[in-house]
């Protein structure tokens, strides 16, 4: 009975303070905007960024998830595994199959990485703390393809392939930092996780031996590839429509004739806020406007949700070269490891590894960042 009450109470005092912080969120906002106009805002933000940003991610997820089930179907995946194993060791210091990792989760998202290290086959080439740092290598590319065609799409290729760049190197030192950490709490998880380990994957992960012509591997792989494509489209409009809207209304300010309801109206909040260090990211990530910092803060959640914010930088003119560079860089890093680091290492079975991964990864999503906007620097130079 008494816990019981304890629950009771303890649910009553949740509503009321989750209340109170509603009232406390939507009152400041309302008080600069107008309750109306806020309304209006909210609704008229969510509805421009579904016809606009969702359906356009959309349309690249089916592209990209076509084009990835091809690359799965004909053997490219194998091949980029192939090519990619022998910079495992020096870089990551990982075994080699754990390229298709990093290939499986580019082509598609982060949870790739674990239906893979639960292949017992696969996970019998790693030690212990390899498996686990698993996690953060694969996040780091989480979502990659789809990202960098986005970018490319607003017509800042060399920016995107900078950020690329930037977000390997990211990768990097994420796998480090995460295998340095576990090894120094639990040296004991320097151990293989199995006594013998395969000689070699006769089969990446994804591939099958099939008997059909290549005109019907052809038609299958683009229809099922675009159906995942869809998939994937669809599993990210909660996270753009709730999260971004969220965001923009914390980051843009008035329009011309000041609020009038329209979309991408806000309280600049964030801008206000990063503006008190302005010269720490205008050095560290050389943005030109502090409305940047929405994107990297928005992809510690989710990278489509940061991807939503793409249109509305490119209106107000802030989305230039450096920017898709260093955009590009901390969203294929980050990835939305925040939604997705808990889970995944949860279903691995090592919970207490969850916040040395967090920290890892976000001291690396800051570096790629960084490096890619100094690369970018130098490449403009040339």
């Amino acid at each position: 009975m008494g816990n019981k009450t304890k629950k009771l109470n303890r649910s009553l005092i949740e509503a009321v303070v989750f209340l109170l912080l509603l009232v406390l969120f939507g009152w400041a906002l309302a008080s600069r905007m107008g309750s109306e106009n806020l309304i209006k805002t909210i609704m008229n933000t969510a509805h421009d960024l579904l016809l606009n940003t969702v359906f356009f991610l959309m349309g690249i997820t089916v592209i990209t998830g076509a084009l990835s089930k091809l690359f799965v179907e004909f053997g490219v995946v194998s091949l980029l595994e192939r090519i990619l194993r022998p910079l495992m060791k020096p870089l990551y210091n990982l075994p080699g199959v754990a390229a298709l990792g990093g290939v499986m989760t580019f082509l598609s998202d982060n949870p790739a990485i674990i239906a893979l290290s639960k292949d017992k086959t696969f996970s019998a080439y790693f030690k212990k703390y390899q498996l686990y740092s698993l996690t953060n290598f694969g996040t780091a590319f989480g979502m990659g393809f789809v990202v960098i065609i986005t970018m490319m799409s607003y017509g800042h290729t060399s920016g995107a392939l900078v950020g690329f760049v930037g977000a390997v190197c990211g990768s990097i030192i994420s796998t480090r930092l995460m295998q340095r950490s576990l090894l120094k709490s639990w040296p004991e998880l320097n151990s293989p996780m199995v006594a013998d380990a395969p000689q070699d994957l006769e089969v990446p992960a994804g591939e099958e031996t099939h008997k059909d012509g290549i005109f019907m591997r052809f038609l299958n792989a683009i229809l099922d590839g675009g159906k995942n494509g869809v998939e994937l489209g669809l599993q990210i409009i909660p996270g753009v429509l709730i999260i971004t809207t969220l965001v923009i209304l914390l980051t843009f300010g008035p329009g011309p004739e000041g609020y009038t309801g329209a979309s991408s109206q806000g309280v600049p909040v964030l801008p206000w806020l990063a503006g008190k260090i302005h010269w720490l990211f205008e050095w560290l990530f050389g943005f030109n406007s502090m409305e940047l910092i929405a994107f990297p803060m928005t992809a510690l959640g989710a990278v489509g949700a940061a991807l939503g914010l793409l249109p509305t930088f490119n209106a107000a003119g802030i989305l230039d070269g450096n920017a898709v560079a260093v955009c590009t860089a901390i969203g294929m890093c980050w990835s939305g490891f925040l939604s997705t680091h808990t889970a995944m290492f949860d279903s691995l079975g090592f919970r207490k590894g969850i916040s040395k991964a967090l920290g890892a990864h976000t001291v690396a999503g800051l570096c790629a960042g960084i490096i890619a906007h100094f690369l970018y620097l130098l490449v403009s130079l040339i």
